[in-house]
């Protein structure tokens, strides 16, 4: 397994991570699993060549779940990023062939972080 560290800078935030995992990848791997041990980030597979796009899903995040604390009864006061980090998941899967990940044209992988801003471990698995 290889790790990974991201120091994301903001509160909410999606971060271009592709590079840092096809750097990881070895020649004869032939899938990643890709996972972040934390439970107010998560991963996710989506369009990257329009910043537009990061931008709306971020926006959208806020307006879906509120950071306003009086909703919530857990009192550490980051209720909205574990709501927001089950929304996307932890994992993501990629196809590899002769050492590149494989993804569409406009795909990038990006963490996306919901209590920002922090230092993210990143685990990938060759599988």
């Amino acid at each position: 397994m290889k790790r990974i560290q991201v120091i994301t800078s903001e509160h909410t935030e999606m971060v271009d991570i592709t590079d840092y995992i096809q750097r990881s990848v070895d020649e004869n791997v032939r899938a990643l699993l890709i996972y972040v041990p934390h439970t107010t980030c998560g991963l996710t597979i989506n369009e990257g060549a329009d910043p537009d796009v990061k931008t709306d899903v971020v926006e959208q995040f806020k307006r879906l779940v509120p950071w306003d604390q009086e909703f919530f009864k857990h009192m550490e006061g980051n209720s909205a990023a574990h709501i927001k980090s089950i929304l996307v998941g932890n994992s993501v899967q990629v196809i590899v062939e002769n050492g590149k990940i494989q993804l569409g044209t406009w795909e990038k992988i990006f963490l996306c972080e919901f209590d920002g801003p922090r230092t993210r471990k990143i685990w990938i698995q060759a599988i």
